[in-house]
């Protein structure tokens, strides 16, 4: 018996090695950043080691690239966008885990089908349209194509099913409808996934920089990535006011990840359970 444990053991510490090392791997880099961030105008790598390190880059970042503007235009986009997927995939993915109809199966495959067709190959069938609603170089350009996604629907519909049918066939017998029960019953149950959609969404919609580029040309409609796109054209030499400004645009979706990293991963965790 003590065979197995200590292999077992041997195991698991060979897995955390792998990760550590993983995690070393990844992490490096966006550290890299963030000490380069704080190095005076203009110093080179053995000035980091002295303790001159200075918070002006921050500043400097945040007023040469009128981040404010640029934060506001992304956090309403990538809110707005957010909430429509989520609206959207809770009804679509509630109604292929439980309605029954015909053709459920075939629009599942759709439905999946979407998640292979890049958005890039769709611009301009979307740029036609926009501009046929007189939607270009407005908040409906950066808002309303990417409103539905195939991802939160089979995410909430894999999800819904994990679910037990007794406690909706619980909350009808008291008298709920079909919204009802979605609402009252299977949303709050469907927390971890409601929070996974929530980042996966909200974290492509801040670190998008096609739609701005494509759809917009307004300074008003100015996004986070285009401004720091913008911001690294006008200071290409300058690398610690550039790793400020990259650390000031990756911070806010880091933030939001570590608060909802148990639910997302619980999320991911429970959506492949059932077929």
């Amino acid at each position: 018996m003590s065979k197995p444990q200590w292999s077992l053991k041997s195991a698991d510490f060979v897995s955390l090695v792998v990760l550590l090392l993983g995690a070393l791997i990844v992490l490096l880099p966006l550290f890299v950043v963030f000490l380069t961030s704080f190095a005076p105008a203009g110093a080179n790598a053995e000035v980091l080691s002295e303790n001159n390190w200075t918070l002006a880059n921050y500043r400097d970042a945040w007023q040469r690239g009128k981040f404010l503007l640029a934060f506001a235009n992304s956090t309403l986009v990538a809110i707005a966008v957010t909430a429509f997927q989520i609206m959207t995939s809770a009804l679509a993915g509630y109604a292929l885990a439980r309605l029954k109809f015909r053709g459920r199966q075939a629009l599942l495959l759709i439905v999946l089908a979407t998640l292979v067709i890049p958005f890039q190959l769709l611009v301009i069938p979307i740029f036609l349209v926009l501009k046929w609603g007189n939607l270009i170089n407005t908040y409906g350009a950066l808002i309303l194509p990417t409103a539905v996604n195939g991802f939160g629907i089979f995410l909430l519909r894999q999800y819904f099913q994990t679910i037990p049918v007794e406690l909706e066939e619980a909350a009808a017998i008291d008298g709920a409808n079909r919204l009802q029960v979605l609402w009252q019953v299977m949303l709050p149950l469907a927390r971890p996934a409601l929070v996974t959609l929530f980042l996966f969404t909200f974290i492509a919609e801040w670190n998008d920089l096609f739609k701005p580029l494509v759809f917009t040309t307004r300074p008003e409609l100015r996004t986070v990535q285009l401004a720091l796109a913008e911001f690294q054209e006008q200071f290409t030499n300058n690398w610690p006011l550039m790793m400020a400004a990259v650390t000031i645009a990756t911070v806010p979706v880091m933030i939001l990840f570590i608060i909802g990293q148990r639910q997302f991963i619980q999320g991911i965790a429970t959506t492949g359970i059932k077929n």
